[in-house]
């Protein structure tokens, strides 16, 4: 079996034009996806964004799943540059905020990078999560199967394969873990974003690019609508 690679240079490039949709999102007006009862009780989300992101970037999903009746929250992580022991305390305040908000388990939806951070909040703290849902992440094989890491590299005192947090995003969360990828990814393998059976639960192939999964209507109704499927499943 052939070791995953990069993204071509072409899916790559046909990720640009949908860079303005991640800024864009905060004046974009949210509207409810198709077949989801925005009556019915359900449980918080906290969503984690990716590299050289904040959470405006999925601002358009964090207002749609809040009108589609889920309570939705950003990470307040400001600008992600990678993995720092004092991001991850900063997420760790944020989800226990959360949880005893609202008295019940919360739902993480990490973008990319944000996935990462998502599966060893999991890992850490089971007792405050719901259920995992990763977009794009690249939480399996090999750190360098993606067109991200040089500059993950540049912009940090440590490598993208020797982060400062020890604990391995590969494992399996004790909750229900849900990968959702593309095969249209310009930035993160496939292979990496869906992972092994081992390693979640389920994979849920989507047609969008990696810029989109969190920004893009159509891709935010989708997510949504696996998001209410996955709960169901589970509840």
């Amino acid at each position: 079996m052939s070791l995953p690679t990069p993204p071509s240079a072409y899916l790559l490039l046909r990720e640009l034009p949908h860079l303005a949709q991640i800024w864009t999102g905060r004046w974009r007006k949210p509207r409810v996806p198709e077949g989801v009862d925005k009556t019915t009780p359900k449980p918080p989300v906290m969503i984690i964004p990716g590299l050289m992101s904040n959470d405006a970037s999925a601002a358009l999903l964090r207002s749609t799943l809040s009108v589609s009746g889920h309570p939705a929250y950003g990470a307040k992580l400001g600008l992600l540059t990678g993995v720092r022991t004092d991001l991850f305390e900063r997420a760790e305040a944020q989800l226990a905020k959360i949880n005893s908000r609202h008295e019940e388990k919360v739902v993480l939806i990490g973008w990319s990078l944000g996935g990462l951070y998502s599966r060893v909040l999991a890992q850490r703290h089971p007792e405050r999560v719901a259920m995992v849902m990763t977009l794009g992440s690249p939480f399996s094989g090999s750190r360098t199967a993606n067109n991200a890491w040089r500059v993950y590299n540049a912009l940090n005192d440590h490598s993208v394969e020797e982060p400062p947090l020890t604990d391995d995003p590969s494992i399996k969360p004790p909750m229900h873990t849900v990968a959702v990828w593309s095969k249209s990814d310009g930035v993160i393998a496939p292979e990496c974003a869906r992972g092994t059976p081992s390693e979640r639960d389920v994979e849920i192939e989507i047609e969008t690019r990696h810029f989109k999964f969190a920004s893009d209507r159509h891709s935010i109704d989708r997510v949504i609508q696996i998001l209410g499927e996955q709960l169901s499943c589970v509840s």
